[in-house]
């Protein structure tokens, strides 16, 4: 009986024998080639290849794609953009009276307090004072009636218009953006609106005429917008006597709304330092103890002591 199950089994391995032997020798047949035959078969690879590339780079190449129709902003060296830089505070100050001043006639900052400004760019009572410079609806009163006040540190910023039908009405059918956000909001962050705010031009030769109430800027999508140019030369007076170009009231408001978009901007940079400084010690003190720790078996000496 064992004898005839060894020899089922030995045939069983016979057999499987004969059927992986044809699948090796395939798979060793293109070593078996002449060498004329493998260098034949490698130039076609090369040439399909290559041929593929230079089909795919011309059509490429020749294909017109939409972002290549605006102009990107430029990288400007902001004095916020370093890992441990902080927020330039007297530009937020001017920043802040760029958007009172010429911004605010249109645009919202619906998210913005007025408390938000103490300790930032104003003292409480600076910001006091802004605060009851506007008047806010307020009750009712103990007659049931609705009554105006002036405003409180704990006051939003007041808003131009009552609502966004009429906003578009005042601004040719286009509704002006809350600004609160607009830094995070907008691809390129204050690159863009920077650049947006000194970029309008005359349109060049070529383009279809702009209707009216648009102007050529050609940083904005489209490169046709309704915001009319609102920063020029000395347009205001800036308190610290800063000299007002247009240059420097973009660069504050810029940095002003960099800070209302990231208030914690600073303390998120100071948090970071103080993490990498106890970072930094606790990597040192981990190293020291795996030092110590593999000490033992990094410093044994293993003999050979051949029998005798």
């Amino acid at each position: 009986m064992a004898a005839n199950l060894c020899r089922v089994s030995g045939r069983n391995l016979l057999k499987v024998q004969n059927v992986v032997a044809p699948a090796k020798t395939n798979m060793s047949s293109f070593s078996k080639m002449s060498m004329g035959k493998k260098v034949l078969f490698g130039t076609l690879g090369a040439v399909t290849a290559g041929g593929a590339g230079v089909l795919g780079a011309l059509h490429y190449s020749t294909t017109v794609h939409a972002g290549e129709l605006e102009l990107h902003p430029p990288k400007f060296p902001w004095s916020h953009n370093g890992l441990f830089n902080a927020l330039d505070h007297g530009s937020i100050r001017r920043g802040y009276q760029v958007y009172k001043e010429v911004c605010a006639a249109c645009h919202s900052m619906q998210y913005l307090a007025f408390r938000n400004l103490v300790g930032v760019s104003h003292t409480e009572e600076e910001a006091k004072a802004l605060a009851e410079e506007i008047e806010v609806l307020d009750g009712p009163d103990e007659e049931g009636e609705m009554f105006m006040r002036p405003g409180k540190l704990s006051d939003y910023f007041p808003q131009p218009y009552a609502n966004e039908e009429a906003a578009r009405a005042a601004n040719n059918g286009a509704y002006p953006p809350d600004l609160s956000y607009i830094i995070l909001a907008r691809h390129g962050g204050e690159d863009y609106v920077f650049s947006l705010l000194t970029g309008y031009c005359d349109p060049p030769a070529g383009l279809p005429e702009l209707r009216d109430g648009q102007y050529y800027n050609p940083y904005f999508p489209g490169q046709a917008i309704s915001m009319a140019q609102a920063l020029y030369n000395e347009i205001i007076e800036y308190e610290d006597g800063t000299p007002a170009t247009q240059s420097q009231l973009a660069k504050d408001v810029c940095t002003f709304l960099r800070w209302a978009s990231e208030p914690e901007h600073d303390q998120r940079k100071r948090m970071g330092l103080k993490a990498l400084m106890i970072a930094s010690m606790v990597i040192a003190f981990f190293y020291y103890l795996k030092r110590h720790k593999w000490s033992v078996l990094k410093s044994r000496k293993i003999a050979y002591r051949p029998p005798q």
